[in-house]
């Protein structure tokens, strides 16, 4: 019984030290962990919305430097010289945007390239090192559609890149979320968002050897 339970006790220490460690690793990438891109409308969601219809967001300016648009940098965490493997869970409600001269990956994530489109709104986060940038909510076409996304896309980060979040609307409006879609798990859940969003989870960081 005591060898039974110094076996048991000795597992537990075990795993318990591998626990930290995987903990660790994750929190490299906490800068953009949560992370919410958001275009709120500015007035606010009629009872019964009209199908299609647009809205004027709440980030629009008279300045055309601002309008419609936000920038947040955040430094990735991990030791300088290291590579890391970041995988995001990307959900939200967003309106389609097309991209050009890049990569696309499953439905909705692409890989570099440029809009391809001057009115709908776009998601995209911008790596220093290795340089590249990212898309969320590509499509085939424009429309005034709102759908919601729920996938995961992995990118490679350096220890200690700088890591720009980029959001731009291009013209003060917004399809509304007129279908009153949720994400289930994301706030403001069970209610709609009056707008549209992106939230970025990490799920997984790994170092590239």
């Amino acid at each position: 019984m005591k060898r039974l339970r110094f076996a048991l006790c000795l597992a537990t220490t075990l795993f318990a030290g591998l626990s930290p460690a995987a903990d660790d690793l994750k929190k490299v990438a906490a800068a953009i962990d949560g992370y919410r891109f958001e275009f709120p409308c500015r007035d606010p969601m009629p009872e019964n919305p009209k199908p299609g219809a647009d809205g004027i967001s709440a980030r629009m300016t008279d300045d055309p430097k601002t309008n419609d648009k936000f920038t947040d940098v955040k430094t990735f965490g991990g030791e300088a010289g290291k590579l890391y493997k970041v995988t995001l869970r990307v959900r939200g409600v967003v309106e389609p945007m097309m991209y050009k001269d890049g990569q696309q990956v499953g439905e909705r994530f692409y890989i570099g390239g440029v809009p391809n489109n001057k009115t709908y709104n776009i998601y995209q986060l911008s790596v220093s090192s290795p340089a590249q940038h990212f898309f969320f909510n590509r499509d085939d076409k424009v429309g005034h559609r709102i759908f919601t996304i729920d996938y995961t896309a992995t990118l490679e980060i350096d220890g200690g890149a700088t890591l720009t979040l980029h959001g731009d609307g291009q013209n003060g409006h917004m399809i509304t979320n007129f279908s009153k879609l949720v994400v289930p798990g994301i706030a403001p859940a069970p209610q709609p968002f009056n707008g549209q969003f992106i939230q970025l989870d990490v799920v997984d960081v790994a170092e590239v050897k």
